[in-house]
């Protein structure tokens, strides 16, 4: 399931145990991230970078572009 949430919403499910995914490439995560998220640049996002998730936990992809 694909949804926007605010700010309240991702720390409930934070706070629940969901995980956090930031999808920027890996210069700007080292650069500044938020804390607790694991880095999967997008261009390299597939099945094998991200069979370390858990399935049966939320995961919450973040990206910043700037815009």
């Amino acid at each position: 399931m694909v949804a926007r949430i605010d700010l309240p919403q991702l720390r409930a499910l934070l706070d629940a145990g969901a995980q956090l995914v930031e999808v920027l490439p890996a210069a700007e995560y080292s650069g500044q991230h938020l804390p607790g998220a694991l880095n999967i640049p997008l261009e390299v996002l597939s099945p094998d970078t991200t069979a370390g998730l858990n399935r049966t936990r939320p995961i919450v992809v973040y990206c910043w572009d700037g815009l």
